[in-house]
C-alpha cells in the first residue's frame, strides 16, 4: 500500500497566509501535495488569478483578509471559515505572522481545527525572536553567529567596530515590521534582515527602532562559502509526556539563493548530514517546539561548525524536496500524526533536487533533459497541474512589462498602490 493513500481522506486542510505574496510557491505545493491524495484543500488566497488559485487540487478559495482586520478579527474568520468546511480541518500556517496568531490563539482554535497540542503559545513567538534564539542556541549546544541588541547609537557603532563590516542588521521580531510599499521620497521600508556595510547605515537603523517595533540586532557577518548553506525541515510531534518527537526530517544544501543575499532557495537538493538533523532536533527540543519548522545554516570557517541562523515555525518554501520515495512529505506527515494515524519512516532520496522557475530558469530547463527526468520538482510546472504554471508565467510576465513602463514614466512622487489597487492587479 502507497503510504499516501493512508491519510485520512475525510479530514480536509486549511491553508493560511497573512503575507500578501501571491507567487508563493510553497503554499501552491501544499495545495498539490494533499490534494492529489484525496485531502479537500481550503486556502485563504490572495485572488482568483494568482497560481495557487488556479491549481485543479484547490477545492476552494477562501477571500483574502478584509482590509485592517485585526488578530481577534482574523481568528474569528478562520474559526467561522473551519467551521463552515466542517471536519476539524488540519491547519498550516504558511508564514511566521500566521504561526505566530495560531499559537496566541490555539486554545480558541482547537475546538475547530487541529493542531500540534504541546507546545505552549509562546515557543513559535520564542524561537522567531532573533535574541531568543541565540540564547535557545546556546542552552542546545548550537553553534550561532555572535550578536548583540545595542542600547544606544554609541553600542550599536562599537558593535560595528567589534564584528567588523560587512555585519548582518536583524530586527528580533520581523513580524512586526510595518506593512506597505515605498513612497517616493520618503524613507525607504525596514526589511527584516539586511548587510550593512558602513557604520553610519548601523546608525540609521537604530534610530528607527520605534518604527520597527521591536529591537535591532546586530549580528557578525558569516561569508558564504561553496556548498556552506544548509537547511533543516523537519514536522514534530509530542510523546506521552508532551516531549517534541521528530516524526519526519530531512537535510538539503541550497546550491543557488535569489536575490544572492536574501537567502531564498532557488535550487537545492536533499543532503544527508547527521551534524544538521541532530542540531535541529536539538534546538526543538531545548524550545519545546511540536509542529514544522525551517532551520536555515551555513558553515562558519571560525567556529568549525554549522551555525543556525533562522528558526523559522512554519513549512520552509522548499518542503517538496523532501518528498520521499514512497510520496511522503512534510504535510502528509503532520496530517498522519494530527489525525491520529503512524507516520512512517523516511525513505530518503538523496540528490533529488527542487528548482524555483522564476528564480533559476536556466536550472530549471536543465531537470528537463531525459536523463535528468524524475530527479527534481519544480515550483510551478507540472504535468498533472499546468495551469499555476501559466499564471505564474502570465504574472512575470506582467511585473517585467510593469518594471519596463515605470523606467520611462516613474510613479507621481507621493503615491503608492492600495489594497484595493492590488487587488485588482491580481484578480
Amino acid at each position: 500500500m502507497a503510504r499516501e493513500s493512508m491519510l485520512d481522506t475525510s479530514v480536509p486542510a486549511l491553508v493560511v497566509r497573512q503575507e500578501w505574496n501571491p507567487a508563493h510557491h510553497a503554499t501552491l505545493a501544499v495545495i498539490r501535495s494533499l490534494g492529489r491524495v484525496g485531502v479537500a484543500v481550503h486556502a485563504v488566497l490572495e485572488g482568483p488569478r494568482i497560481p495557487a488559485a488556479r491549481s485543479r487540487y484547490l477545492a476552494r478559495r477562501l477571500p483574502w483578509w478584509p482590509t485592517g482586520s485585526d488578530a481577534g478579527r482574523r481568528i474569528e474568520i478562520l474559526a467561522g471559515a473551519a467551521a463552515e468546511i466542517g471536519g476539524q480541518p488540519v491547519l498550516y500556517a504558511m508564514d511566521d505572522a500566521s504561526a505566530l496568531l495560531v499559537a496566541e490563539y490555539a486554545d480558541e482554535l482547537k475546538a475547530h481545527v487541529r493542531l500540534p497540542g504541546a507546545a505552549s503559545p509562546h515557543v513559535p513567538g520564542l524561537v522567531a525572536d532573533k535574541l531568543e534564539l541565540a540564547e535557545l542556541c546556546d542552552l542546545a549546544g548550537v553553534t550561532h553567529p555572535d550578536c548583540e541588541i545595542p542600547d544606544s547609537e554609541q553600542a550599536a557603532r562599537a558593535a560595528a567596530s567589534r564584528f567588523g563590516l560587512p555585519l548582518i542588521a536583524k530586527w528580533a521580531r520581523p513580524w512586526l515590521l510595518p506593512p506597505g510599499p515605498a513612497r517616493a521620497g520618503g524613507p525607504r521600508p525596514l526589511r527584516s534582515t539586511e548587510v550593512v556595510t558602513a557604520e553610519a547605515q548601523v546608525v540609521a537603523l537604530f534610530r528607527r527602532r520605534e518604527e520597527a517595533g521591536s529591537p535591532l540586532l546586530l549580528q557578525r557577518l558569516i561569508p558564504a562559502t561553496p556548498g556552506g548553506d544548509r537547511f533543516f525541515h523537519g514536522y514534530f510531534g509530542a510523546d506521552a509526556y508532551g516531549a517534541p518527537v521528530c516524526r519526519y526530517g530531512a537535510a538539503g544544501i541550497k546550491e543557488l539563493s535569489w536575490p544572492r543575499s536574501a537567502g531564498l532557495t532557488a535550487r537545492g537538493s536533499w543532503l544527508a548530514d547527521e551534524r544538521i538533523e541532530a542540531a535541529g532536533r536539538a534546538v526543538a527540543a531545548a524550545a519545546g517546539y511540536t509542529g514544522l519548522l525551517d532551520l536555515d545554516l551555513r558553515w562558519d570557517p571560525r567556529a568549525g561548525d554549522f551555525a543556525l541562523l533562522d528558526f523559522n515555525p512554519r513549512l520552509g518554501a522548499q518542503f517538496r524536496l523532501f518528498a520521499d520515495s514512497a510520496g511522503l512529505d512534510l504535510p502528509r506527515a503532520a496530517h498522519l500524526d494530527l489525525t491520529g494515524r503512524p507516520v512512517p519512516a523516511a525513505r530518503p532520496r538523496p540528490g533529488r533536487r527542487f528548482v524555483v522557475e522564476t528564480y533559476d530558469p536556466l536550472g530549471a530547463a536543465r531537470t528537463l533533459l531525459p536523463h535528468r527526468r524524475g530527479a527534481a520538482e519544480l515550483a510551478y510546472l507540472c504535468a498533472d497541474d499546468p495551469a499555476p504554471f501559466a499564471a505564474a508565467a502570465a504574472r512575470t510576465l506582467r511585473r517585467a512589462t510593469a518594471r519596463l513602463y515605470r523606467s520611462h514614466d516613474p510613479i507621481p512622487e507621493g503615491t503608492a498602490p492600495t489594497a484595493v489597487d492590488r487587488d485588482k492587479v491580481e484578480q
